[in-house]
């Protein structure tokens, strides 16, 4: 029996976030709400959301030895994450700069810091972290390079989830490796360009055309009309859960992670998005990334809810 049932390898960066009643246009500049520091980055809230949700899940991450690198690690002992992949120090603690506009609708610059440390190496040394996990989950707030580490890394018969946030190009070995990859319509577009592969107009489309760059599997996530996972075996469209939003910084995040966890536990591809979308949608719900993943419990009241309907 597998140790674990998520690891993560990824970002943790203290987000630093401010309401506006609109986004500054060149030279401007607009007032804000009080700022918030929130414990946040793609990876840390991958295995934030994870753990809430009850699964077994560990960080591979760096942070720095620094105030921000100790809310970090106190967020994520907190949920009930395993950091003993958290490596310290190197440089400061990655710091993600956040606005957030009154659709709840946010803007995100990310300063890596620590995680621009995050090495290969790391990921090598890190071997019983890999033999203890079916399911790996990894985004691009770390080197390219480390990514592809992770990739070879994987334990016999583990699966790769990849959201490649920020987008970049993805060499031919990390492509091949996902199960699935998962992308919103700007990271696809980037992904195929990066490729030199055409950019169709239709998520269908988009999916068929990323399948033929190597993925066993995609999903495209599509905001308020869902999502759409596909494999070689076709298409399917997984509709959204509508909710009043509030705040969607880091419902990405909860997606995926949701969606690693359960097909970690043996469920199908359009099973696993469809929990992924209740997760999503109840993040959105409130403000800030961590502190708004909803527990297991919410996530099958919301389900419960659905059906009564």
């Amino acid at each position: 029996m597998r140790e674990y049932d998520l690891l993560v390898v990824g970002s943790a960066n203290a987000d630093l976030v401010t309401a506006v009643a609109r986004r500054p246009g060149p030279g401007e500049t607009v007032l804000g709400s009080d700022l918030a520091v929130h414990p946040g980055g793609k990876g840390a809230n991958q295995a934030v959301a994870a753990a809430r949700l009850g699964a077994r899940t560990a960080l591979l991450a760096r942070v720095g030895d620094d105030a921000y690198g100790r809310l970090l690690l106190d967020s994520q002992e907190s949920a009930g994450v395993d950091t003993a992949g958290v490596l310290v120090g190197g440089a400061p603690t990655g710091v993600a700069l956040i606005t957030v506009d009154p659709s709840g609708d946010n803007s995100i610059v990310v300063a890596p810091g620590a995680n621009a440390r995050l090495t290969p190496d790391d990921v090598r040394a890190a071997g019983e972290l890999f033999a203890a996990a079916p399911v790996v989950s990894v985004q691009l707030e770390i080197p390219l390079e480390t990514v592809a580490e992770v990739a070879r890394a994987l334990a016999p018969g583990a699966r790769l989830v990849l959201n490649p946030s920020p987008p970049a190009p993805l060499p031919p070995e990390v492509l091949e490796a996902c199960d699935p990859l998962i992308v919103n319509e700007h990271e696809a577009r980037v992904v195929l360009q990066g490729a030199g592969a055409d950019v169709p107009d239709a998520p269908e489309d988009w999916a068929r055309h990323l399948l033929g760059l190597g993925p066993r599997s995609v999903v495209v996530t599509l905001g308020a009309e869902g999502a759409l996972v596909a494999t070689a075996e076709g298409t399917e469209r997984v509709p959204s859960v509508k909710v009043d939003a509030v705040d969607t910084t880091g419902a990405g995040d909860a997606f995926t992670a949701a969606l690693a966890w359960r097909l970690g536990a043996g469920e199908d591809l359009a099973t696993a998005a469809r929990f992924a979308a209740r997760v999503g949608a109840l993040a959105v719900t409130r403000a800030g990334a961590q502190v708004s993943y909803p527990t297991g419990a919410e996530v099958a009241a919301l389900g419960e809810e659905g059906a009564a309907r």
